[in-house]
């Protein structure tokens, strides 16, 4: 027995000597996984801010510089351009100049003190329906809170009465500034965890199939699974490794709380790396190269992941029959655990079904994959 956990650390030590000596392997381990936290922190959100308008004051009143005050005054929109006529409007927005443009009609101020309806018109370039959809979300915020301030301060001067209103108060859980890189941030951890270790270990096994080292070892009395542990562990550890340089940029970096329990994450944390790693040792079996063996993790494993797992659309969204194909995805799941330990602090009794479905799965991918490896080896 400890002549075979020899064997094991032997391999294992010369795994990690092989990443050493190799300073590309090893700048992907530890820097690749830093920039990508960073640049996909600040580029990876749902945030709008900043949007250039351009502004068409027919009114020239105060009421109307009070409610395009509403627009500006915020860290939405910037009030770059002002025209004379509606028709200026449309060049800037055709041209990308302006991503909004406000019309204020003559007679807005006057309609407001008769409690008429006074209409604005808001003009937004559909280019990108996301960015069009929020925007038109902040201007309708914007719009409806002016209209209440108008009610509150002139009706009951025109009719004589009190007027009742209906004023909500909103309670937002787990994340109250509603920051989208809190949402954003976890998940981009769980991405480059997946994308780190499934990629090294595809690649550090074809490596030995390039330089012919590999078929060297296969001649040795090393036995398969010897040789299968002595290649994961070293993966393994550098998977942990990242872990804990994502958490601290998350946590200290871009100021993510993390309420629920580090000890948890880490062992879930574990759950996924089976997975990755299982699927890295599956496509060092198909290819033959290292070119093939990236080509195969981003555009079979990495590409689909993305876009069906929940990081970037809500898989309620998605129809019925990709919602299906979505559970077995285990980034899915990984997803709402690192989610639901950062923002919510959920613990086992909210997280097993995630954390089940997703040992289920990787136990599936590792030991198909340990099953083909093993052929190949033969």
């Amino acid at each position: 027995m400890s002549a075979r956990f020899a064997v094991i650390g032997e391999m294992v030590r010369k795994e990690f000597y092989q990443i050493r000596q190799d300073r590309r392997m090893l700048l992907v381990s530890v820097l690749a996984p830093i920039l990508q936290v960073i640049v996909l922190g600040y580029a990876a959100t749902t945030d709008i801010k900043n949007s250039t308008m351009v502004i068409c004051d027919l009114d020239r009143t105060a009421a109307s510089r009070e409610f395009i005050r509403g627009f500006t005054n915020t860290t939405y929109f910037i009030g770059r351009y002002a025209v004379e006529t509606p028709g200026g409007v449309d060049p800037l927005i055709e041209d990308g100049s302006a991503n909004i443009g406000l019309v204020i009609p003559d007679g807005f101020a006057r309609k407001g003190l008769a409690g008429e309806t006074a209409q604005v018109q808001v003009i937004l370039d559909g280019t990108d329906a996301n960015t069009a959809n929020v925007l038109l979300g902040y201007a309708g915020q914007i719009v409806a809170s002016y209209s209440q301030r108008v009610t509150a301060r002139y009706l009951p001067l025109v009719r004589g009465a009190r007027i009742g209103r209906v004023l909500p108060e909103p309670r937002i859980w787990f994340n109250p500034d509603l920051r989208s890189s809190y949402f954003m941030v976890p998940g981009v951890m769980a991405l480059v965890l997946m994308l780190i270790t499934m990629t090294l270990t595809s690649l550090g096994i074809v490596k030995e199939k390039e330089i012919g080292t590999l078929e060297q070892l296969m001649v040795t009395p090393i036995r398969p699974y010897q040789l299968i542990i002595g290649k994961l562990i070293p993966f393994t550890v550098i998977g942990f490794l990242d872990v804990v340089v994502v958490l601290a940029i998350a946590r200290f970096w871009f100021n993510v709380p993390l309420v629920g329990s580090l000890p948890l994450l880490f062992a879930l944390s574990g759950l996924f790396i089976l997975t990755t790693l299982g699927l890295g040792l599956f496509i060092s079996t198909i290819a033959r190269s290292q070119q093939q063996a990236m080509l195969i993790a981003q555009f079979f494993f990495f590409m689909p992941f993305l876009f069906l797992s929940g990081f970037a659309f809500p898989v309620a969204n998605m129809p019925r029959v990709i919602q299906y194909a979505t559970y077995v995805i285990p980034l899915r799941y990984f997803l709402e655990i690192v989610r639901g330990v950062f923002l919510k602090g959920a613990g086992m009794a909210e997280l097993w079904p995630q954390a089940l479905a997703l040992f289920g799965i990787g136990i599936v991918i590792l030991s198909l994959s340990v099953l083909r490896f093993h052929k190949t080896l033969e």
